[in-house]
């Protein structure tokens, strides 16, 4: 089942190694559960562990990885999200005389922030009234406001967004809960304030040591009203919970008002959804690099991020509505860049959310092992916005010691029964290493996974003595 080429180790090395990663796969967990492992080391052009890294396994987050390099590799100029502010009419003393139409292209990390600053140059430009009507296009995508095979039952989580070319605070809300007075109702507010969500505060302050908060939103009717529930030990510190949004575009056009009130630019009609007129005229624009959302995105595995960008890739080569469909195109070029056959797997979303997804641990250490030797400023961007093991990101609570700390440079992925990581390392002889590691087909938490592939990045550390054949890649 395991394949190590141990005549590239020294023996005392190769027999360490191989003798623990067996120990590992005897362990009952591996009866009922699937692990596949791809190791390759960069350094001597030498591959050291291929274990079932030719099955399809759901790679979840990992997913990822071919969105970054995709964008990177393959994405033409001007590959940048846009929030656009234009009018119809004219303008004259001071007052938008028609309406004002906002328009996007799914920038993920658009903020309340950029939002007021866009609205003050409004002001400062002159601007002090609009007759008509506020108005968001939404035509830039589709109107699939999921990924297919995303699971029903994950909203209202934030890690879930609704999607759309509207996007502002990652298409979701923040309630910062703190105790109050013991058997009084919790402190509960919106972040930002606003008058789209409403809350139903329930929760109670008790003296107690542990809490039972639930905080959620009304996902099942499609409501946007926040629910608070349950019990808040009065010893608690002030934290704050995220749900995501049901039509955050509304949500979007919402917050738009209230800055133009908050800039004292007064708005006289309605709001809404309508396709911007070819007439209209450009207002004001915020625009942000595409390739700048990655670092965040990989870190933090920002699902809408990933999503965003894909749906932007695909524009760039196929226009409007940007799909999932058409930036999936432009993925499976990548695979065919490498080397690889796209028909042989299955990819449907930019951020590994779907159990449709299907690729193999080959696959992703192929792809590492290609930025590495023919894209090496690319393998820089890529590496630098991987988690770093103890450090930062998703990997901030693992591998806190030992040779892996500071070390592994990887991206997670979990989703129910999956947990993945693959990235790069440095092992003790400086030989940088690329591995993908998948392990699912397990019941309850992951932490098992977790520590398991934990261990493995252990070992790889830790290897010594390889006899070197270079290669005329980076070093």
């Amino acid at each position: 089942m395991l394949f190590l080429n141990c005549n590239n180790f020294a023996q005392v090395s190769a027999k360490y190694i191989k003798k623990e990663i067996n120990e590992i796969l005897h362990d009952d967990y591996f009866n009922s559960t699937d692990i596949s492992i791809d190791v390759f080391d960069l350094t001597a052009n030498k591959s050291l562990i291929k274990l079932n890294n030719k099955f399809l396994l759901h790679p979840a987050s990992n997913e990822k990885i071919l969105t970054s390099a995709a964008a990177l590799l393959l994405s033409k100029e001007n590959f940048k999200f846009t929030t656009n502010f234009y009018y119809t009419g004219d303008i004259s003393d001071s007052v938008i005389d028609g309406d004002v139409f906002v328009t996007g292209t799914g920038d993920p990390d658009f903020d309340s922030a950029e939002l007021d600053s866009l609205i003050l140059k409004i002001k400062q430009n002159g601007i002090n009234e609009i007759t008509g009507n506020l108005y968001g296009d939404v035509s830039f995508y589709d109107s699939l406001y999921w990924g297919n095979g995303w699971m029903w039952d994950d909203d209202p989580s934030s890690d879930v967004p609704y999607l759309t070319p509207l996007v502002i605070n990652n298409s979701a809300v923040k309630i910062a809960v703190k105790p109050t007075l013991i058997g009084r109702k919790v402190d509960a507010k919106l972040i930002p304030q606003n008058n789209f969500l409403k809350i139903i505060n329930n929760a109670l302050t008790v003296d107690a040591d542990t809490s039972k908060l639930k905080v959620s939103r009304k996902w099942i009717l499609r409501d946007n009203t926040i629910t608070i529930n349950g019990t808040l030990s009065n010893s608690f510190e002030p934290d704050t919970f995220e749900v995501n949004i049901y039509k955050p575009e509304i949500y979007f056009l919402k917050l738009v008002r209230q800055s133009f009130a908050k800039h004292r630019i007064k708005l006289r009609g309605k709001i809404g959804v309508k396709t911007l007129p070819d007439s209209a005229k450009l207002l004001i624009q915020f625009e942000r690099n595409a390739k700048d959302v990655i670092q965040n995105m990989n870190k933090e595995s920002d699902n809408l991020s990933a999503e965003s960008l894909l749906r932007l890739l695909g524009f760039q080569y196929f226009g409007k509505p940007a799909t999932a469909e058409n930036g999936i195109i432009v993925i499976d070029s990548l695979i065919t860049v490498i080397g690889f056959n796209p028909d042989d797997y299955r990819i449907v979303d930019g951020s590994g959310l779907s159990h449709y997804n299907l690729i193999t641990t080959e696959l992703v250490s192929r792809l590492l092992r290609y930025l590495y030797n023919q894209k090496y400023d690319i393998f820089n961007l890529i590496y630098s916005s991987f988690p770093i093991a103890g450090v930062d990101g998703t990997l901030e609570e693992r591998m806190t010691d030992g040779l892996a700390f500071n070390n592994v440079h990887a991206k997670t992925g979990t989703l129910s029964g999956i947990s993945a990581l693959s990235g790069y390392l440095t092992a003790k002889n400086n030989d940088l290493i690329a591995f993908s590691i998948f392990i699912q087909n397990f019941v309850g938490k992951g932490e098992k996974a977790k520590k398991i592939e934990d261990r493995i990045c252990e070992l790889l550390s830790g290897m010594t003595g390889i006899e070197r054949e270079k290669t005329s890649g980076q070093k």
